[in-house]
Parts: structure tokens; sequence; C-alpha cells
């Protein structure tokens, strides 16, 4: 393996992928021992050269010689491409750096309504992206549509319930979303877009919870009451989730008891399409 030297990445140190993939690079040998940096530790003199508004969003390597600067997929594609040419040639052709592009700012973007942090008021040179509208919205249509999906087919394999429609879930999904907006309206829309971007994250997540079972069903006939107690457990922790990430977002409390609310309008509603 090639040692990249004299480069170091900047990344956003409240965000776990990022510590994991830049410590990757390290301990694979890909980048020295100083090959990667805490956005927020950046000196005076390092923010003369470092767009650092662009090195938010997109990650910077830093060639610590000549001062210079790349930044997002084109930083990747060199620490990757010095050990592995053949895949920074693959990455540089055109359609797929397209595609890596959009790619790495849709999950950039959206990286802390993903796995969020609190804001540190203390410290002043913070690594959060700007809020891009776009990718926000993309990110909610994309966890909806898996969500969607998932409840589609877990809904199967409940008895007591209805036979399940893609409609309904649909519905289901975005349901939510229009509800928990009624109790945000004081707010402005960066704020009410960032809570909804974190509620379809702990959708995103419990619909990944209910995964092992349906894979389960494939091969067995799983017991009724296991599935039951799965989607419980499943829901407790997405409420457990959805306060943690309130709590950090700084809104009210209320917002976890109307989530509840809204959950047993819509199973009432169900149980009596019988």
């Amino acid at each position: 393996m090639k040692t990249l030297e004299n480069q170091t990445l900047l990344y956003d140190e409240d965000c776990p992928l990022c510590r994991v993939y830049t410590s990757g690079f390290i301990k694979a040998g890909m980048l020295d021992e100083n090959g990667k940096k805490p956005y927020c530790q950046l000196s005076d003199e390092e923010q003369n050269f470092i767009d650092v508004k662009r090195a938010s969003n997109e990650i910077a390597l830093v060639d610590n010689e000549n001062k210079t600067v790349i930044y997002g997929i084109d930083s990747l594609l060199k620490v990757v491409g010095f050990s592995f040419p053949w895949m920074e040639k693959i990455g540089n052709l055109k359609p797929i750096k397209f595609f890596l592009k959009k790619l790495y700012s849709f999950i950039s973007y959206n990286r802390k309504v993903i796995i969020p942090s609190k804001i540190k008021k203390e410290i002043k040179l913070q690594c959060v992206p700007d809020f891009n509208i776009k990718y926000r919205i993309l990110y909610i249509l994309f966890a909806a549509t898996i969500t969607t999906l998932v409840l589609y087919k877990f809904s199967d394999s409940i008895s007591i319930l209805p036979k399940s429609t893609i409609l309904r879930e649909v519905f289901l999904a975005l349901g939510q979303i229009i509800f928990q907006g009624l109790f945000l309206m004081k707010f402005e829309k960066k704020i009410i877009l960032n809570y909804i971007g974190n509620l379809m994250t702990v959708s995103l997540m419990g619909s990944l919870l209910l995964i092992p079972i349906l894979i389960l069903n494939v091969f067995f006939n799983v017991p009724q009451l296991i599935t039951l107690g799965w989607l419980g457990i499943t829901v407790l922790t997405m409420l457990i989730e959805h306060s943690r990430r309130i709590k950090l977002l700084e809104l009210p409390f209320y917002l976890s008891i109307t989530w509840v609310i809204y959950r047993m309008i819509a199973l009432i509603i169900i149980l009596n399409l019988n």
C-alpha cells in the first residue's frame, strides 16, 4: 500500500462516518500519521488558504508542503487513487464522477439529520454543512420511500391488520410529516425541514430494524407473538431516538407526544378498515 505523505484530510469530528473512514485511511497506510485533522482545529494560517465554508460541505485534502487544497470527491479519489490508480481513473470518468459527486453531496448536506450532534456554542469554528433545501427534500423523499416499501411488506406478516397497499403506506409515511408540521408552524422553514429530516431518519431506522423479521419470514413461519414483540421493541427504540433528537435540536418535548398520538390515530384508522 503506497502512502500519500504530507497530506491532511480535514474531517467533521462530530460525524462518526467521517471519523471512521479518515482513521481507516491512516490504519491502511494510505495516509501518514498526520493524515487527518479535525476541522475545528484549523489554525489562523491554514484559514488563509483554505476555503473554510467549502470545507464544511466537502471534506478538504490539504497539501501541507504546497499549501494547496482540493475538496469533496476529488480529495477522496486522490487518497484512494494514490494506492489504487485504477480506482481513481474509473472514478474520474464523467458519468461515474457525476454520480459520485451527487451521492457525496446527498450524504454531506444531510449528515447532520442522519447523525445529529449538539451545536457547541463555545467553539467558534464548527464543521456544519450549509442548509441545502434540494438535498434535504431528496433525503426526506428517499427515507419515506424506503419506509413505505418496508412497512408494506411487514404489514402482511401481521394477521390482525387489513391487507396493506402501497398507497396506504405512502399516506402513513407522509401523513406524519403533515401531522407533526402542524405543531411547528411558528418556526422558520429551516428548523422545520431539519426536524422533518430527523423525523424521517427515525422512520428509516425503524424500517431497517424490521428487515430481520422480513428475512426470517422468508425461510420460517415466525410466530405472530414474536413479530408483534419485535414491532413493539422497534417502536420503543424509535420513540427514545426521536426524543433524543428533539433534545439535541432544542425543540419542544411535546413533539414526541404528538409523534405517539399520530401512531395511535393511524393504528385505530387501519384497524377500522376491516
